[in-house]
């Protein structure tokens, strides 16, 4: 299945990762961004690990228009014709209709996995190995299947899938009972000590022709004017379908479009290491700790007496610190952000709101 290709990736690029504020900015998102110091960001990274599993030329990145001049830049082999920019910001259900319309149009025989552009994979080898044999799954079953993970702690951060009954004569692929997303604390305690819920990674996989029927269910006002024969129309034909219906899309999320609600989907259970580097929560988890349980990322720092913290910040700085105990300590451009690290999403969420109201854009 390496190299096959009948398999196609779609990248999902067009967030603005403001919950890694204030090092991921509106005009500058966290996944265009060296984070860790690597060499290279997290959406190239993200297309190089897809790029050992499939044709580099099936791999198509979906993005905004404010971000596609980033996209160009970091990937400047991306074919002009796998970059699909949304003509409007409409959530990642209908960027991905779209990308399976693209996909449809050059193999109706494809198989397509979704992912976000921004995940931390432990294990490369079982990854490769997870991902092909769910791409031979969906090439002869007509499901969406989504890649869940066993979760290691109680995050609420994250989104948890519960497995009902599986699926037969299959190992580890179940199907999905319900969908929870970012619970509060108490109910992912909870959903781990179950053993039923997995987390969920946001990579789901299907071949094309399912998850355009799935489509057409979703968006039928929109879809059914576009002829089922997709395979018969040219790039200019597909383009102006887009610019002129993309519209009248709802803002959706695929999460809260395909997976709950579509009658046939599964989860398989994962087992290469995994986390959304979504949170400053999930960073200092997921990332090996220093002296003091610090996680220090690709900062200069001095430390005394602190214990428990995540610190980011900018070259060619330094920071000294004493006497700091389960904090975020994070600078970029304009802004150094101090905070109680905890539950920090919804702080995080609430001080990017404020500070955009009271100091305008340029700080957000």
């Amino acid at each position: 299945m390496i190299n096959n290709p009948k398999n196609y990736c779609v990248i999902l690029a067009g967030g603005k990762g403001r919950r890694l504020w204030p090092c991921s900015r509106d005009e500058y998102p966290k996944q265009f961004v060296d984070f860790f110091g690597t060499g290279r960001t997290q959406l190239q990274q993200t297309f190089d690990r897809f790029a050992q599993l499939l044709p580099a030329e099936n791999i198509i990145v979906c993005t905004n228009k404010e971000y596609a001049p980033l996209v160009r830049q970091q990937l400047p082999d991306l074919h002009e014709e796998s970059l699909m920019v949304e003509p409007v910001n409409r959530g990642t259900a209908p960027s991905v209709a779209w990308a399976d319309m693209r996909v449809c149009r050059r193999n109706t025989d494809a198989n397509i996995i979704i992912t976000p552009s921004d995940q931390f994979v432990l294990n490369e080898e079982m990854f490769h190995s997870d991902m092909l044999r769910a791409l031979q799954f969906v090439e002869h079953n007509d499901m969406i299947l989504t890649m869940g993970v066993s979760p290691t702690r109680p995050e609420p951060g994250y989104g948890y899938i519960q497995e009902g009954e599986a699926v037969e004569g299959e190992t580890d692929i179940y199907r999905v009972q319900s969908f929870t997303e970012k619970p509060e604390r108490d109910f992912a305690k909870m959903f781990m000590e179950s053993g039923e819920f997995l987390w969920n990674t946001g990579m789901i996989l299907s071949n094309a022709r399912y998850l355009n029927h799935c489509f057409r269910q979703l968006f039928p006002d929109v879809l059914n004017r576009f002829d089922n024969n997709i395979a018969d129309y040219t790039i200019e034909q597909e383009m102006a379908f887009v610019n002129e219906n993309y519209p009248a899309y709802p803002n959706l999320s695929i999460d809260q479009g395909v997976l709950e609600r579509c009658d046939n989907v599964g989860v398989m259970r994962c087992n290469f290491g995994w986390a959304d580097l979504g949170t400053w929560h999930a960073i200092y988890e997921c990332m090996s700790r220093g002296e003091g349980d610090n996680v220090v990322i690709d900062s200069e720092v001095m430390l005394d007496n602190s214990h428990n913290n995540v610190i980011k910040l900018p070259h060619g700085r330094l920071g000294v610190i004493n006497g700091l105990d389960g904090y975020i300590v994070a600078e970029e451009g304009n802004v150094l952000f101090i905070c109680k690290k905890g539950d920090s999403s919804a702080l995080v969420r609430k001080y990017v709101n404020e500070v955009q109201i009271k100091y305008g854009d340029a700080f957000v």
